[in-house]
């Protein structure tokens, strides 16, 4: 798969602050990929370095296979964490002047955002000012306005900000279609299980470096406890290797002694004539627990050694 966007060892100051140090990923067509971090992280200077808003002071920046310039902004999408609609213009003549800025005809544009306001359950509000639209409704309206150009990278900023059960189904839809059309999808969002159900690789910063980076299935398995958890009919009884049983929620969360094989306590159960196995799998922690973790981690400022590096997973 061709490789849309690679970030190479970028970095970037503001007067004596850095805020990002040494930032390096890449992202392939047809991927939705999660770029996470804390706030301060160095996250948002990163992504306006992508969208050439900021230049680095170091490395490179390559979309499309070419080094970043002006000219690469019409193949990319934006939705920003803040809003950036023009509050007093109506909301259908906003989205056809934004996407005239990208090169649409008006024609064309019209025709487009007809069509997504309909998907998004608001054609009875097309002409409404931008001000009079509720929040969840002028998320979805800023949402439009990064797709209404066909863009082949998107960068959604919490997409799923101030949008209730339906519509945050609704822009998972979308993602997922957009990723299956062959786009890459860059999302950063605070909503960790959104982003462990959407995305398949993932990069965390923090304090301006890259933390964790690879697939979301290698990070969880990386921070995960040497534990089991189980389901089934029966009693579990006593089992090789296993120090403590909690029970939760219809299933048991089995904690196996150090060098404890999660494979020999599956032999034992399936050999069992009290217990019937009906699930069996190691334990992950999801992706909020570790980004807490992560997240919690003090990284010093001038690379000193002497403090335990987050562990790295390389993509």
């Amino acid at each position: 798969m061709m490789q849309t966007l690679i970030v190479d060892h970028i970095a970037r100051s503001f007067g004596s602050m850095q805020a990002v140090k040494d930032v390096s990923f890449s992202v392939t067509a047809g991927e939705i990929f999660a770029l996470l971090g804390p706030n301060g992280a160095g996250k948002t200077t990163t992504i306006r370095m992508i969208l050439d808003l900021l230049k680095p002071d170091r490395g490179n920046i390559t979309v499309l296979g070419k080094l970043m310039h002006p000219a690469l902004l019409d193949r990319i999408g934006y939705l920003p964490e803040d809003r950036g609609l023009y509050r007093n213009l109506k909301l259908l003549d906003c989205l056809v002047f934004l996407a005239g800025l990208k090169g649409l005809s008006t024609t064309e544009a019209r025709r487009r955002a007809q069509t997504y306001l309909e998907r998004f359950d608001l054609t009875a509000h097309s002409q409404k000012k931008i001000n009079e639209l509720s929040r969840g409704m002028q998320q979805k309206a800023q949402i439009i306005t990064a797709l209404l150009h066909d863009p082949d990278l998107l960068i959604v900023d919490e997409p799923f900000a101030g949008l209730d059960p339906v519509n945050v189904r609704l822009i998972k839809d979308l993602l997922r279609e957009q990723a299956t059309a062959g786009k890459t999808i860059i999302l950063s969002a605070h909503e960790m299980h959104l982003v462990q159900e959407l995305a398949e690789r993932m990069v965390m910063i923090n304090h301006g470096q890259v933390v964790l980076y690879g697939t979301v299935h290698d990070v969880r398995r990386q921070f995960a406890a040497n534990a089991v958890v189980v389901e089934g009919q029966g009693e579990l009884g006593q089992l090789p290797g296993v120090v403590d049983i909690q029970r939760e929620n219809g299933h048991a969360v089995l904690q196996l002694a150090d060098g404890a094989s999660p494979q020999r306590v599956l032999r034992a159960l399936s050999s069992s004539d009290r217990f019937s196995v009906e699930r069996f799998e190691v334990a992950l922690p999801t992706l909020d627990e570790i980004f807490v973790r992560v997240a919690r981690q003090q990284i010093p400022a001038d690379g000193a050694e002497g403090v335990a590096p987050v562990p790295l997973v390389e993509g």
